[in-house]
C-alpha cells in the first residue's frame, strides 16, 4: 500500500471582513488536508467562502478590510501564515499557483501572453530571458494550444475564452508547482471546453504528480476528478469525506439536498428539487446551525436553532457538522 503523504493542512482557518455595518465572518474554523498527487474538492454555493479560503491559502486576502483572524496553513510543513512577505513571495507562483475563474481579468491586457509566462518564469526560477521565452513557448505546446511560437506574441484579447485558460495554466505550471489552486476554472466556458479544460488538469497532474485544491460548485466535476471533497455552507464545513462515500451516503441534509437537485440519467423535464429559503449572509448569520432555517430536520429542533453542531468524524474518514447524522454526539440536556 502506497503512503499517502499531506501536502497542505488547513487547521481552524477563520478570515473575517471589516465593513461599515459590521465584520462579517467569511470563514469560520475551517480545516482540512490535501494529499500528495491527489485533488480535494471544495464544494458550495457562491458565498459560502470557498475563494477567501483560497486566496487565504496564497496569502492574497486584501488587508484591510480582510484578515486571517485565526488558525494555520501547513505547507511542506511550515505553516505560511508564520513566515515572511517576502518567503511567501518565493512560494506564491512557484510552488504554489492559482487559476483563477475569469482569465481576462487575471491576464494584463497591454502586455502579450508570452511576456506574461516569461516574468513569472523568470522571477522563480531564474532563468534568462531566451530561456523564459523558450520555456514559454513550451509550456503553451503542454496545455494544447498549436503554433506555440506565434501565439506567444498575441495578446489576451486575441484570444477565445478556452485558450485564455489554457494560458492562465501554461502560467501557473511554469513553474512546477506542487499545489495547484483551480477557482472555478471552466465557469465561464461551454460544455466542450470545459471537459476538455479537466482533461488537460488531470492529465498534467499525472505527469508532475502534483496536488489539485479544485473550487466549484458543480457536483459533477467533484464525482469525476476528486479523490477527497469538502461541502461547504454559510463559511464552514458542513461534511468532509472521500468523494465515493459522499455520493453513495451524504450524511448533512444540506448536502443530500443538493444531490437531489442534481439532474438524473433519464431525466424526463420534471421540475427539479430545490432547497427551500436562501443562503444567510454572512452579517447576518441564523443562531444554531447555520442551515437549520432550510433544513427538513431541524427546522424546528430547539437544539438546531440554538447550538451550532462542530464538524466531528462519525466514521473513518467521514466528518460532518449535523445533530442528526448517524453516529454524531448529541449534548445531554434535558431543556434540548
Amino acid at each position: 500500500m502506497i503512503e499517502e503523504v499531506t501536502l497542505l493542512n488547513i487547521k481552524g482557518l477563520s478570515v473575517d471582513f471589516f465593513t461599515e455595518n459590521g465584520i462579517a465572518h467569511a470563514v469560520q474554523d475551517v480545516s482540512f488536508s490535501v494529499k500528495k498527487g491527489q485533488t480535494f474538492a471544495l464544494v458550495g454555493e457562491s458565498g459560502c467562502g470557498k475563494s477567501v479560503t483560497a486566496l487565504s491559502v496564497m496569502r492574497l486576502i486584501p488587508d484591510p478590510p480582510g484578515k486571517i483572524a485565526a488558525g494555520e496553513i501547513n505547507f511542506e510543513n511550515r505553516n505560511l501564515l508564520s513566515i515572511s512577505e517576502q518567503r511567501m513571495r518565493s512560494v506564491r507562483g512557484n510552488r504554489i499557483a492559482m487559476i483563477f475563474q475569469e482569465p481576462m481579468t487575471s491576464l494584463n491586457p497591454v502586455y502579450t501572453v508570452g511576456e506574461q509566462i516569461v516574468e513569472t518564469i523568470r522571477l522563480h526560477q531564474k532563468k534568462s530571458e531566451p530561456e523564459g521565452w523558450e520555456i514559454a513557448a513550451e509550456m503553451l505546446r503542454k496545455v494544447g494550444i498549436s503554433e506555440p511560437g506565434q501565439r506567444v506574441t498575441e495578446y489576451p484579447h486575441q484570444m477565445s475564452g478556452g485558450m485564455r485558460q489554457r494560458v492562465m495554466i501554461a502560467m501557473a505550471i511554469s513553474c512546477k508547482p506542487q499545489l495547484l489552486i483551480a477557482d472555478e476554472p471552466t465557469t465561464a466556458l461551454d460544455v466542450t471546453i470545459q471537459a476538455q479544460i479537466l482533461d488537460l488538469l488531470d492529465s498534467l497532474q499525472q505527469q508532475s504528480k502534483m496536488s489539485i485544491l479544485l473550487i466549484t460548485h458543480n457536483l459533477g466535476i467533484v464525482a469525476e476528478r476528486a479523490q477527497d471533497v469538502a461541502v461547504m455552507y454559510a463559511s464552514r464545513i458542513a461534511e468532509l469525506s472521500n468523494s465515493k462515500s459522499l455520493f453513495e451516503n451524504p450524511l448533512h441534509p444540506y448536502t443530500q439536498g443538493l444531490l437531489k437537485s442534481l439532474p438524473q440519467l433519464g431525466f424526463t423535464g420534471e421540475r427539479l428539487y430545490t432547497i427551500p429559503g436562501i443562503v444567510p449572509e454572512p452579517l447576518h448569520f441564523p443562531s444554531g446551525c447555520k442551515f437549520h432555517p432550510r433544513c427538513y430536520l431541524g427546522c424546528n429542533d430547539k437544539r438546531c436553532q440554538t447550538i451550532e453542531p462542530q464538524l466531528r468524524e462519525v466514521a473513518l474518514g467521514r466528518q460532518v457538522a449535523c445533530w442528526y447524522a448517524p453516529g454524531y454526539e448529541r449534548p445531554d440536556d434535558p431543556k434540548l
